[in-house]
């Protein structure tokens, strides 16, 4: 089956937020027209879901077979792993900036440039790992801006587990979480290993005890996108199935 294929936009936007220029890839479906409405899946670690997870690709085979809804993608790549670090960890110093990017700056111009719902019932923050954990550190600060979130093993801290405890369910949050069952031993960037997969049950668990629609997942592999970019269809049809 031959699928159509979406167009990317390259888009630089001013952050008065951050106080610096963002870039922004943005993946508009083949059949793109103002006369339909959109949801968003706003994608941290950008570049790498757009060249290592195919996520443009996968969209256009799910959308030209009609298993998702419209939907259009928009990812913020990072410079270096310094910058990911500030913005994604939440002790980074641009961390609290970051989010205020994503709320009051991203989402405000993405509706007025583009036809979406206008609903946070329609919009959803994607990441891996550390990108995972500002994906979902988001939409529990801004449960009524973003009411999905799509972590891949993400890195749980206490700063997390608390914004959990203090989430009200009110609205309501749908999550599809998934870690992989051989990253208790996960290697880092930096070389260390850590144990990723205790703190995700754990994160998991305290999911189940609050208002939260969660799709929780333990996937055959470890930490790297070897095993994420396989997980991204289920995921993707999880959040935006028609």
């Amino acid at each position: 089956m031959e699928y159509q294929r979406g167009t990317v936009q390259e888009v630089q936007f001013e952050s008065v937020a951050l106080g610096e220029t963002v870039e922004l890839l943005i993946h508009l479906p083949a059949t793109f027209s103002p006369l339909y409405k959109y949801s968003i899946l706003i994608a941290q670690d950008g570049q790498d879901y757009f060249r290592l997870g195919r996520i443009g690709t996968l969209a256009d085979e799910l959308l030209t077979k009609k298993e998702i809804e419209n939907l259009i993608i928009v990812g913020i790549p990072y410079k270096d792993t310094d910058d990911r670090r500030s913005k994604y960890h939440p002790d980074g110093d641009k961390h609290d900036a970051y989010l205020r990017f994503l709320a009051h700056e991203l989402v405000p111009w993405l509706d007025r440039e583009y036809p979406t719902y206008q609903m946070g019932s329609t919009r959803a923050l994607a990441g891996d790992s550390l990108a995972g954990t500002v994906a979902l550190h988001a939409a529990l600060l801004y449960p009524n801006t973003f009411g999905k979130v799509l972590a891949q093993s993400p890195y749980v801290n206490d700063a997390i587990l608390d914004a959990v405890k203090k989430y009200s369910g009110n609205p309501p949050l749908h999550i599809y979480h998934s870690v992989g069952n051989k990253e208790d031993e996960a290697e880092l960037v930096n070389g260390k290993i850590a144990d990723f997969l205790s703190p995700n049950r754990e994160l998991n668990s305290l999911f189940s005890k609050k208002p939260i629609s969660c799709q929780y997942r333990e996937f055959e592999g470890g930490h790297a996108w070897t095993y994420w970019q396989p997980d991204l269809r289920a995921a993707i049809k999880e959040l935006f199935f028609r």
